[in-house]
């Protein structure tokens, strides 16, 4: 049986296949018959010639050679006529061992054994060939590996070398030359060696982990035993017949993961790959559990699952992000391609506009003729546009003006997609605590699951959970949403996060959706913790209360008909502040809503209260505390009583002072007939009288205020040291991390004259500091003796990132650049360490990646032989960005083009077309697709670059978006029109 011998790889949708031409093969994407892509993820194969055709293979150096003929592993290692190599003899020997330890161990003995040692095989399958390929597939590592150690170069290592000769040669046909063929083949022969040692073992420790499992179940008829046994032993033949099919498809180069060394072969898809999905991972494993049954051992059948378990994970892992990294082909994102008529609907609009309007019914999705119009001034052109921030409240020539783009282009899939799908919740992913569906989402997990898990509990206990929990909510409501409110008068907070993280269509206001959005989710927040606060409080009063036996005896009676009195003005209070502020007022609208008409009518019960909240909003509680006779509930009504009176004082409050000022009443009609009557009453005394009301008074309001005022100062306070504590936190946190980097020095810096290295960039000096733009490329030229290393790079690092200036301690964050490029594969060195260089002085230019993406100062450090000595040190160099004099339409789109320019690598295939002015017309391909698109549209090859362009944005705007609102902006006009809605939001 060969169940356990290794799966092939599954090749993804875009795997290539090699086609002939010019004496090699080159890859294209695979096609069906009739011409259409074929799906991977359905099926695979890779096909060998038929005859003597040749196949030719190609090294990722660029090398072509011809393929030799490969032996598969059973006929090599068992026929007895075929040559054995050390490999071999040392696999057979082991697996002797395995049956001599199966016959001579104990049973007691061999099952813990071998279950250990299949452990141990599995492991060097799954987790050591996947790490070692992983390796492979992403730097070259074994190749790498066997090249610097020269197990493969006779002027290095001769015997080594003559050793693994022999090897090979023994293992293949005639039409095998190991010295005409290039490294990376015969490193790829050399590594089957290994692979066949593991592979082998594997299965064969498994086998006999399985048989010392054996054993009869008891209690099952002999239909059933016979039936176990036909399953089983068919589920193995299918086993057999699924190995068989896919190594007669994959052959020995997918077999044994050839093309992480080398490209060659075509691929077919058909065979056993059009059965199932990832058939050699999924039911290539069959045979485990019908061994399982034939064994009839729950031992055997859990480490079968174990073992496949960790198969797929060696998919997850490896295969599929090589096959991604190898055939995956790059995507362009935020690309709008118009619909086609088919997969548009009747009643859809033709063309979308990122113009802005001020409301949504002035929106037109059509094109009139300019003959629909009555006069000239009717046709709509780009000058006679309403500024739609004129028709908010408090609007004033100095706050930013948006002047909409009327250029319309036709509807795309891009923008229904980020229209109707808005970072939408996919179990608990993309979850948003300030969204009140998403709260109330994991608010109901919680409560299931604490449900599920709280054990039982003895009546003190449940006394004390009931309690904590009314008072977490009572927490939540008063000093949680109170917090949140705070922010919201003070700077917009929750509009603010909504204008962050949701991307809203152009052709709305921006501001006017994200305020509507945000307000709606505020009230639901808002009623959601008002009932939980009186419903857990309820709780606490059920399980605290218990119905009296005799009304009539003690103060039953009369404590019932005090607290359903209290919870009767209660609700009746709430009711007749419901009915003069209505839903706007019940709900804070003025915390949101700036254009809603308002004023202050002190009607119904604010006619004799100015705030009758504060008074007798607590009754109920009190009520319920009273009727439960209960020392919780009344510390608990003590406590709600006194957070909803802060809540009124240190929110509520100030911002009607803040919207209304002096036409607040100083004095209620409550208190105001109170005063008269004890004036009138007092006779000749109530001047004295007057006088003592008035000092009382005041000793009140003076001491409310220095409690505002203390408060307020503790917070103002408090709120800087919070800030720079987490910044530091952050700081030290990144310092950490930076700080594992091992830093590795050379020995050799007597040879090197540090003076005479030195680097210098063109650009003029501000005050010693060089100047750069966000995101503009950086060059350098350096200067170093004609002998020095070419594995010599430079980084960039923030300054003061590093207290010495000899060595480096801190990693660069992959901001380096080689500076001869041709020595290095990504970041590991090609050619041999000693390599000296016959150049000295050079050019390197720091972009992309290798760039600081963030505004600050940097210096750089030239470092020798690919290590961390420091030869010569510039700086500082300044990342700046600039931020515009003033804010409209025409100047926040100028900034937007260069920022977004240097942010995409100032590359044509992404560039809006707008930006073409600067690039030569032959860099913009005008095809159909290009004609179609918007002048003012751009795209991405990656998230990173759209979150380059939002770090931007906070810096040059001072206003902060998540790269997901600016990949579905993608477009300058539509961005603009967004960052003056949100800076409007901050001067509003």
């Amino acid at each position: 049986m060969e169940f356990s011998l290794r799966p092939p790889r599954i090749p993804s949708r875009r795997r290539p296949r090699l086609m002939e031409e010019s004496s090699l093969r080159h890859r294209l994407p695979p096609k069906s018959e009739n011409g259409a892509p074929v799906d991977a993820h359905a099926s695979s194969k890779r096909s060998e010639p038929a005859g003597d055709e040749v196949v030719w293979g190609k090294t990722p150096g660029g090398t072509v050679f011809r393929v030799p003929t490969t032996h598969d592993v059973l006929t090599a290692l068992f026929h007895p006529l075929h040559p054995k190599s050390h490999f071999d003899i040392a696999n057979l020997t082991l697996l002797g061992l395995q049956l001599a330890l199966f016959f001579v161990l104990p049973k007691h003995v061999s099952r813990p054994f071998f279950f250990w040692y299949f452990m141990f095989w599995r492991a060097a399958y799954d987790v050591g060939l996947g790490y070692l390929l992983t390796l492979q597939s992403k730097k070259r590592w074994i190749v790498r590996e066997v090249q610097r150690r020269g197990w493969l170069d006779e002027s290095k290592r001769p015997g080594v070398r003559d050793w693994i000769r022999r090897q090979l040669i023994g293992k293949m046909g005639k039409d095998y030359s190991f010295d005409e063929l290039p490294l990376e083949y015969n490193t790829w022969l050399l590594f089957r060696q290994v692979v066949d040692v593991i592979l082998i073992n594997d299965f064969l420790s498994y086998c006999m982990f399985a048989f010392t499992c054996f054993h009869v179940p008891s209690g099952l008829s002999t239909w059933l035993h016979v039936l176990r046994w036909i399953g089983g032993l068919a589920l193995i033949a299918f086993n057999l017949w699924v190995k068989t099919e896919a190594h007669h498809v994959v052959k020995d180069y997918g077999w044994y993961w050839g093309d992480v060394f080398f490209e060659r072969g075509a691929l077919v898809f058909d065979g056993v790959f059009e059965m199932a999905p990832h058939p050699m991972y999924s039911v290539g494993y069959a045979g485990y559990y019908g061994l399982s049954m034939i064994i009839g051992s729950y031992s055997l059948l859990f480490v079968s699952l174990i073992a496949h378990a960790a198969q797929f994970g060696f998919l997850v892992w490896f295969e599929n992000p090589h096959i991604e990294r190898t055939y995956g082909q790059r995507k362009v994102i935020a690309m709008r391609q118009p619909l086609t008529p088919s997969k548009r609907s009747a009643s859809a609009p033709s063309v979308l506009t990122h113009s802005r309007s001020p409301t949504e019914d002035s929106v037109d999705f059509s094109t009139p003729a300019a003959t629909d119009a009555a006069t000239a001034t009717d046709t709509e052109t780009e000058d006679n546009y309403d500024d739609p921030f004129t028709h908010s409240r408090n609007s004033s020539t100095s706050r930013p003006s948006v002047r909409p783009v009327t250029k319309t282009h036709p509807l795309t899939q891009y923008d229904l997609l980020n229209r109707y799908f808005r970072k939408d919740v996919i179990g608990i992913h993309n979850i948003d605590l300030f969204r009140a569906s998403d709260f109330k989402l994991l608010l109901a997990i919680f409560y299931v699951f604490v449900g599920i898990f709280l054990h039982p509990l003895s009546p003190r206990s449940t006394l004390v959970l009931h309690f904590t929990h009314a008072l977490l909510w009572r927490f939540f409501h008063s000093f949680g949403l109170g917090f949140l409110l705070r922010a919201q008068s003070e700077s917009k907070f929750l509009v603010r996060h909504f204008m962050k993280h949701y991307y809203y269509p152009p052709e709305v206001d921006v501001k006017q959706s994200a305020t509507e959005e945000a307000f709606a989710n505020w009230k639901a927040f808002y009623n959601l913790s008002c009932c939980m606060t009186y419903v857990s409080f309820v709780g606490l009063v059920w399980k605290t209360y218990s119905f009296p036996a005799e009304w009539l005896v003690g103060d039953q009676l009369l404590r019932h008909v005090l607290g359903a009195l209290l919870i009767g003005l209660h609700v009746w209070t709430a009711m007749e502040c419901y009915q003069v502020l209505g839903v706007f007022g019940w709900f804070f609208g003025d915390f949101f809503i700036e254009d809603y008409p308002t004023s202050l009518e002190y009607t119904g019960i604010y006619r004799f209260l100015n705030n009758p909240e504060r008074t007798m909003s607590g009754a109920a509680f009190f009520g319920l505390a009273l009727i439960s006779s209960s020392k919780l509930p009344f510390a608990l009504a003590v406590i709600s009583h006194l957070s909803h009176w802060l809540f009124l004082s240190f929110v509520e409050n100030p911002h009607m002072r803040k919207l209304y000022g002096d036409s607040l009443r100083k004095e209620a009609g409550f208190a105001k007939t109170i005063r008269k009557v004890a004036v009138k009453n007092a006779g000749k005394h109530a001047p004295e009288f007057q006088r003592v009301v008035d000092e009382v008074r005041g000793t009140f309001e003076k001491v409310y205020e220095g409690a505002a005022e203390a408060a307020e100062d503790f917070f103002a306070k408090s709120r800087p040291v919070l800030e720079e504590v987490v910044q530091d936190t952050k700081v030290l946190l990144q310092h950490s991390k930076d700080m594992l980097m091992i830093t590795r020095v050379s020995n050799d810096l007597s040879m090197y004259d540090i003076s005479e290295y030195e680097m210098s960039v063109k650009r003029p000096t501000q005050g010693g500091k060089y100047w750069y733009h966000f995101g503009e490329p950086i060059v350098v030229q350096w200067k170093a003796p004609m002998h020095h290393s070419r594995l010599d790079w430079v980084g960039i690092y923030r300054v003061g990132a590093n207290s010495s200036t000899l060595v480096t301690k801190t990693s660069c964050h992959g901001m380096w650049v080689p500076v001869h490029e041709d020595e290095w594969d990504g970041d590991i060195p090609v050619g041999p360490e000693s390599n000296a260089s016959a150049t000295g002085a050079g050019e390197v230019t720091f972009q992309g990646d290798a760039i600081p993406w963030n505004v600050g100062k940097y210096e750089l450090r030239y470092h020798h032989d690919g290590k961390y000595n420091v030869m010569s040190i510039l700086g500082p160099i300044e990342i700046y960005v600039d931020k515009p004099a003033s804010f409209d339409f025409e100047t926040v789109r100028s900034s937007l083009i260069r920022i977004v320019t240097l942010c995409l690598d100032s590359d044509p295939s992404l560039l809006p077309l707008s930006a073409q002015a600067k690039y030569p017309a032959s860099a913009f391909a005008m095809g159909d697709e290009e004609a179609s698109r918007s002048a003012d549209d751009f795209r991405f090859w990656s998230e990173k670059q759209a979150r380059r362009i939002a770090t931007a944005i906070k810096e040059t705007f001072d206003v902060e978006y998540t790269p997901q609102v600016v990949l579905a902006d993608a477009n300058l006009s539509a961005l603009a029109s967004r960052i003056l809605a949100s800076k409007q939001l901050e001067s509003s």
